[in-house]
């Protein structure tokens, strides 16, 4: 059985076609930027996979999205992709597609997803991280992944970490995102006297020894680390895997956030955690987006 698997990002769609074996036979990947509009995009990285694998070998699709989303309607809403309000996106893709089934989750579900099927020793509980343009997660609980009702579960990056903190584009007020995503980091140094231009140049600049860079990494590691240590508590996690732009940064981020997780981690059960970046990159999404519809040994998808 081949899947095509559908990454939806704030800034880049990606494609691949996967075997049931975890092998990805064709992949692409597209920035959003300089595309007239969204669809024509998806519909360009699609396009470049089903030229390189007959689309008569692709039996289902599996995508993962930026959210929030709307398993039921089958809808996005990505915060980063305004042009797209209740996008009807798997109606898109099984009219691009047809006759193949579609299965929607969200972009970091589908990371923790691929994470657990081909990245880890398969942990029992474990939340896996998108840190980049935004802040999402996804959770598999007990060896399943759990969507909730929405769609919505693990959404990690809308968690609350302080009542008095930045504005959110979400609506809210101090959430994990406007600490630790790339634009709040670099909004948050500019404000404070830095002139670089982006996450990728602020990491450059706190590896060099740049003292308010460095603050910078700290400040979203603290977030970070109140946000994992709250899913914690409540879900007894095992294990924390987190990719993204911004966690390419390495041990600019890491090492505060393992710092400040053990200095906040108060109870024995959430010392045990362990918080490591993706072994997969870039690839962890679109191999989670896979195993929703590929047949995956010992994984159920739990949609309550």
């Amino acid at each position: 059985m081949t899947a095509l698997a559908v990454d939806v990002g704030g800034t880049k769609f990606a494609a691949a076609a996967v075997g049931a074996d975890g092998e990805m036979l064709a992949r692409c990947e597209l920035p959003l930027r300089g595309a007239s509009c969204p669809e024509d995009r998806l519909s360009e990285v699609i396009a470049e996979i089903t030229g390189r694998v007959p689309a008569g070998r692709i039996e289902a699709v599996g995508v993962g999205s930026a959210g929030p989303l709307d398993l039921q309607a089958g809808t996005v809403s990505p915060v980063n992709i305004p042009g797209w309000r209740d996008f009807p996106l798997v109606g898109f893709l099984e009219r691009l597609l047809p006759g193949r089934p579609v299965r929607l989750a969200g972009d970091a579900q589908c990371m923790a997803l691929g994470e657990w099927w081909r990245g880890t020793a398969r942990p029992r509980t474990m939340l896996g991280m998108v840190v980049s343009t935004g802040v999402g997660g996804g959770l598999v609980l007990d060896g399943t992944p759990y969507l909730g009702p929405t769609g919505n579960a693990g959404h990690i990056g809308h968690i609350t970490v302080d009542p008095h903190g930045p504005a959110c584009a979400c609506g809210a007020t101090g959430c994990t995102e406007t600490f630790a995503s790339g634009p709040g980091m670099v909004g948050w140094a500019r404000d404070n006297g830095w002139t670089g231009e982006d996450a990728e140049a602020l990491a450059a600049a706190a590896a060099g020894g740049d003292p308010l860079a460095r603050r910078a990494f700290q400040r979203a590691a603290d977030a970070l680390a109140t946000a994992i240590l709250t899913t914690a508590a409540l879900f007894d996690l095992d294990h924390v895997v987190i990719g993204g732009g911004v966690a390419a940064a390495g041990p600019i981020l890491f090492d505060p956030l393992r710092q400040a997780v053990a200095r906040d981690a108060g109870l024995g059960y959430l010392r045990r955690l362990r918080v490591e970046p993706t072994r997969l990159g870039r690839d962890a999404g679109l191999l989670g987006a896979a195993a929703l519809v590929l047949p995956v040994p010992a994984r159920r998808a739990s949609c309550t």
